[in-house]
C-alpha cells in the first residue's frame, strides 16, 4: 500500500541530483534494474522505485508455467559474493503474469521490463518447439501490450534444454520469426558471458542482422572454477554462478561489443555489481544501464541508491569536460 510504499522510500529512495537515463525512448529515473530471476512472477514492480530501482526485468516468463528444479534452487557461497542458482525458470506463465501485471497501477519514472525464455519441458526442447514456444510467450505479451521492452533469454544455464539457440544459425532462425511479431517496443537479447570473444561477436552479428535494439551483457558463469573459495560449493550442484564471478567477464565482453560494434546496440550491463563503483565500471566500459541482483542480496538494499549517487556525479562530471 502506499504507506509501506512511503515508508520504504525514507531510506532507501533516491532523491538525490539528476540519476536518470533514457534509453530506446524509455525514461528510467535510475541507473539500476533489477535483473530477471528475481521477480520472476511480477509481484514487485510497484515497491522496487522505492528501494532505488530504475525498472525491473520479470522473469523469465514462459509460454506454460513451470515449478522449476527441485529444491534447493539457490545456495549462497559467502565468501565467493555469489548464488548458485538452479530454479529452472519456476514461474506462473505467461498469461497469468500478464494479468497480474495488467492489474497493477504503474510507477512514473519506473520501467517494466520482461525477459522471456522457453518453457524447461520436453515440449519446448527441440528448435521447432523452442522457437514455437519463444513466440507464443512473446505473441501473448504483445496482444495484451503488457511490458515497456523485452528481452530474450538465449542462455540460461539451469533448463531442461540447455542453451540450444546460443549458436549462430539456430538464433538467426529464432530471431527472424520473433521480430515477425509486431509490438512496438525493444526488443533485446541476453547473453552468455562463457563463450570466447569470437564466438560472442559471431552471436551479435546475428543479433545485429536481426535488427534487435541491444543487448543484455550478461547471464550466469556455468564455469565453476571462477569462483574465488571453491571449497564453499557443494559437491554436486547444477545451474550457474551469479555475483563476483560475473564481473570481470561481463565487463570485458561490454568494452568489447562497444568498441566492435560502436553505437549500433544499447547495452545493459549486468554480473557482479557488489558497490557503486562495480556498476561505474560497467558504465564506463560502455553499458548505458545496469541490472543486479546479488550485490543486493549480498550487500543490503541502500546499494542501488549509492549507485544512482555515483552515477548522477559521474554524468555531472561527462557534462563538465
Amino acid at each position: 500500500n502506499t504507506l509501506t510504499r512511503n515508508l520504504v522510500s525514507l531510506p532507501y529512495g533516491y532523491r538525490g541530483p539528476d540519476a536518470s537515463v533514457t534509453l530506446d525512448g524509455l525514461h528510467y529515473g535510475a541507473p539500476v534494474v533489477l535483473a530477471a530471476g528475481f521477480d520472476y512472477n511480477g509481484r514487485l514492480p510497484r515497491i522496487l522505485k522505492h528501494v532505488g530501482f530504475g525498472g525491473v526485468e520479470v522473469g523469465s516468463v514462459t509460454a506454460r508455467a513451470a515449478e522449476g528444479n527441485p529444491p534447493p534452487r539457490l545456495i549462497r557461497l559467502v565468501r565467493s559474493g555469489s548464488l548458485v542458482v538452479n530454479k529452472g525458470l519456476r514461474n506462473d506463465g505467461v498469461i497469468r503474469i500478464a494479468e497480474r501485471l495488467q492489474r497493477m497501477p504503474r510507477e512514473p519514472g519506473f520501467v517494466l521490463g520482461i525477459s522471456i525464455a522457453r518453457s524447461n519441458d520436453p515440449d519446448a526442447a527441440s528448435m521447432e518447439g523452442g522457437i514455437a514456444d519463444y513466440h507464443a510467450a512473446l505473441s501473448h505479451l504483445a496482444s495484451v501490450g503488457v511490458g515497456d521492452y523485452y528481452t530474450i533469454n538465449l542462455s540460461c544455464p539451469n533448463v531442461f534444454a540447455g542453451e540450444s539457440f546460443a549458436e549462430p544459425s539456430r538464433l538467426r532462425a529464432l530471431l527472424q520469426r520473433l521480430v515477425s511479431v509486431e509490438h512496438g517496443r525493444p526488443l533485446y537479447a541476453k547473453m552468455p558471458i562463457n563463450p570466447p570473444w569470437k564466438e560472442f561477436a559471431a552471436l551479435l552479428d546475428v543479433i545485429d542482422e536481426c535488427g534487435l535494439n541491444g543487448v543484455v551483457i550478461g547471464n550466469l558463469n556455468k564455469d565453476y572454477s571462477a569462483l574465488e573459495r571453491p571449497e564453499e560449493a557443494p559437491p554436486d550442484y547444477r545451474g550457474g554462478l551469479s555475483g563476483r564471478p560475473c564481473a570481470a567477464l561481463s565487463t570485458d565482453l561490454i568494452r568489447r561489443t562497444r568498441e566492435a560494434y560502436g553505437s549500433r546496440f544499447s547495452i545493459i550491463g549486468c554480473g557482479g555489481i557488489m558497490t557503486p563503483q562495480d556498476a561505474l565500471e560497467k558504465l564506463r566500459a560502455g553499458a548505458d544501464l545496469v541490472q543486479l541482483i546479488s550485490g543486493m542480496i549480498f550487500e543490503g538494499p541502500h546499494l542501488m541508491k549509492q549507485i544512482a549517487r555515483a552515477y548522477a556525479h559521474h554524468k555531472a562530471a561527462a557534462r563538465a569536460v
